[in-house]
């Protein structure tokens, strides 16, 4: 160490600082952080998944080679829209990250944005309901008891694990 200082609260030793310079050299990234991954998070390799648009409204899978500029199946939303697009972002200019020139109002109707790119999510094998590959089939991983159907099997299952012997 080629300071004797031992701490790096303010007020302390100030008068070392100067003769140092700047604590923090590095530049500083310009303008909004970009999206951690705009199909979701990452499940683990062992596991089987699939990428399925869904529905921003309803959840709903949406088949392959959907037609975007359409409504959703099942609740009649649009799907050419900000909330649907993957490059929707609320805490950015405009809530996109894309530059564009003017801010679109209202963000669950249909627009003419050209771009636009489908929100795509991942989802194990099997949960996708109805939007899973054919060429994929690997055996089950959970092998513990099903999965609860309904709020009394869940909770039926939660006092089992308390119950006394």
């Amino acid at each position: 160490m080629d300071s004797d200082r031992k701490y790096r609260q303010h007020g302390y030793m100030d008068s070392d600082r100067d003769a140092r310079g700047p604590r923090d050299d590095r530049p500083k990234p310009q303008g909004p952080r970009p999206p951690i991954d705009i199909t979701g998070p990452r499940l683990p390799r062992l596991v089987q998944h699939v990428a399925a648009a869904r529905c921003f409204n309803c959840s709903t899978a949406l088949p392959d080679g959907v037609d975007f500029s359409g409504t959703c199946p099942k609740c009649n939303a649009p799907l050419h829209c900000c909330k649907q697009c993957s490059q929707f972002e609320p805490s950015t200019r405009f809530q996109c990250l894309k530059p564009i020139p003017v801010r679109i109002p209202i963000k669950d109707k249909a627009n003419e944005c050209t771009s636009f790119t489908p929100r795509v999510t991942v989802a194990r094998e099997g949960t996708t309901g109805g939007a899973t590959s054919p060429q994929v089939s690997a055996p089950p991983v959970n092998s513990g008891p099903p999965a609860p159907r309904n709020a009394d099997d869940a909770r039926n299952a939660f006092d089992k694990l308390f119950k006394k012997l």
